[in-house]
């Protein structure tokens, strides 16, 4: 196990700084995931760690060494790519031996560490096979399998399952899981799936535009999100937002909210602000303390719960339920409890320590 820290690192092309003041610290063992939108820098963070891309500023150390210098055979880094990277003219043991073979290790260790990767990740009987004879999971198995025999201090995983469909990505992030807790070994994995995220990480980094906008466990993330950006990025449908007015203020703490008067004990309101209130926190039936008549625009049944967008006065929301009759439903109720606070430029609003 290794600790991993990077310090201060920014990377630009041209005028375009894609990484900015990555600063985080990665403890032995850790299961990381760097999570965001298209072009939010993860990749390149990955390719940076691996030495395919130059860093422009800011230091990588692995067990207190930098390695901004070293070449990447020597960095001890093992990549696993979203094309899996197979060569087509080899069989499973020849891809997953090739690495051990070009460092001219002896044969029997060869054997001993492809047989030993294959019989882990349970493909014993698919190393005699070109990957055209594979399937997409069996090949990121190989892939996987490749970096195994590697003994790497750090696994990269570029988006490894984007290529899969639903059912195979679902098995191959509690393969993947599993593998982390045979081999405790760091782990850093490129996303852009929440529910990889989520499930896979023990913290998780949320990048947006070269930023790092929230590094924390996943609970952590979702129960209290640093900002709008994070509240609505992780949870499925995303956190419903809505703007406040600063005429809606009354007393410091208590809005005027459709004709319903709500404290929040312990904030001083002076300006606009945003409240954030996720779609599983909406009730359907009267048990919260604060009621309010809905339109329901449409209901997308997903068999174990439904999704309903529905239009509360001149905001568009989005509620999840388990119920299965939603006959006559017009009404939602939710407690004060459950909502966020953001001020006007999204950054989550602390209860005031003023008496």
């Amino acid at each position: 196990m290794s600790k991993i820290e990077f310090k201060n690192i920014n990377k630009s092309y041209g005028d375009n700084k894609v990484i900015k003041n990555f600063d985080v610290e990665i403890n032995p063992g850790e299961f990381i995931v760097l999570v965001g939108p298209s072009g939010c820098g993860k990749s390149t963070l990955l390719r940076m760690i691996s030495g395919l891309e130059k860093i422009d500023e800011g230091e990588i150390l692995l067990d207190g060494k930098i390695i901004n210098n070293l070449i990447p055979s020597k960095r001890e880094i093992a990549m696993v790519f979203q094309s899996y990277a197979l060569y087509p003219h080899m069989n499973v043991y020849e891809n997953m031996s090739f690495g051990l073979k070009m460092e001219k290790k002896d044969k029997s260790e060869i054997d001993k560490k492809v047989n030993n990767a294959a019989k882990m990740l349970q493909i014993q009987n698919l190393l005699k096979r070109k990957p055209k004879e594979l399937s997409g999971g069996q090949r990121q198995r190989v892939a996987i399998g490749r970096a195994i025999t590697r003994n790497p201090k750090i696994f990269l995983f570029d988006e490894p399952l984007s290529n899969l469909d639903a059912a195979l990505r679902s098995e191959m992030r509690v393969e993947i899981s599993k593998l982390h807790k045979k081999i405790n070994t760091n782990m850093i994995y490129v996303t852009h799936d929440q529910v990889e995220a989520m499930t896979l990480a023990d913290r998780i980094v949320i990048l947006n535009e070269g930023n790092i906008e929230q590094f924390s466990t996943p609970g952590e993330i979702y129960e209290n999100p640093s900002n709008i950006f994070v509240a609505e990025f992780i949870g499925t449908p995303k956190m419903n937002i809505i703007k406040i007015s600063k005429e809606q203020i009354q007393n410091s703490n208590t809005i005027n909210f459709y004709n319903n008067q709500i404290a929040f004990d312990g904030y001083i309101l002076e300006d606009d602000f945003f409240l954030g209130i996720r779609p599983e926190h909406i009730n359907i039936s009267p048990e919260g303390k604060i009621k309010h008549s809905i339109n329901i625009d449409l209901i997308e049944n997903l068999g174990f719960e439904k999704i309903i967008h529905a239009s509360l006065g001149d905001h568009a929301i989005r509620i999840k339920t388990d119920k299965k009759s939603l006959k006559g439903i017009n009404k939602i109720s939710f407690s004060p409890e459950n909502f966020y606070l953001f001020d006007k430029k999204g950054k989550r609003l602390r209860k005031s320590n003023k008496k």
